[in-house]
């Protein structure tokens, strides 16, 4: 069997195991294998604008110029209307932040003990996937936890996130609060995706 087969399939073995454990650990009420003291949220920023998962509103993103939309009732892509009313605890999915023709955040909304109009919603769940054929001086503007993404390799987020934990492709933390994973290129080490993601206790069949 081809050497790299083998190696991408030892690390899905590896991953799977691990997460296995951090659940394991989680029902058990011991502390996850990433670290609990760790848990704290990390920024995103796009052009020097910060997003904070779990405290940025849809509002926010839409009066810093970023251009917002999301899937409505009928699976069409529209702009997002801030007047839009959402239901009380409830989680929404669908979303997305344009960064260029090719390149979107995907993004999920949520909303707290009362209904609340679409601008108020905050950001629950950011992602991003890169392609080798993304423009460079895009991805530069990117940065997460102040790192521009182009220069995060699984080496400098193994030393800049000891407590976390994962393998040459991935470095997690799934805390009791914040839940980041972060991909890397298997030949290079460098970030080809990431995602943030704030636990919440809502209604997940709105």
């Amino acid at each position: 069997m081809d050497t790299k087969k083998v190696r991408s399939l030892l690390c899905l073995l590896l991953t799977a195991l691990m997460l296995c454990l951090s659940a394991c650990s989680k029902e058990d009420g011991g502390s996850s294998p990433e670290g609990g003291n760790a848990d704290v949220l990390l920024p995103i920023s796009i052009n020097d604008k910060e997003i904070k998962v779990g405290e940025t509103t849809v509002q926010t993103l839409l009066d810093e110029g970023f251009d917002v939309s999301w899937v409505d009732e009928n699976y069409d892509r529209i702009t997002v209307d801030p007047a839009t009313q959402l239901e009380a605890n409830s989680y929404y999915t669908g979303g997305s932040i344009k960064v260029t023709d090719n390149m979107h955040f995907s993004i999920s909304f949520a909303t707290d003990e009362e209904e609340v109009s679409l601008g108020q919603a905050v950001i629950a769940r950011l992602e991003l996937t890169m392609a080798t054929e993304d423009d460079k001086s895009v991805l530069e503007t990117i940065s997460f936890d102040g790192v521009p993404v182009t220069e995060l390799t699984q080496e400098k987020a193994a030393e800049k996130y000891p407590d976390w934990t994962g393998n040459e492709v991935m470095w997690l933390h799934y805390g009791s609060e914040y839940k980041y994973d972060l991909n890397f290129d298997i030949s290079t080490g460098y970030l080809n995706k990431f995602s943030v993601e704030r636990s919440y206790d809502v209604d997940w069949n709105s």
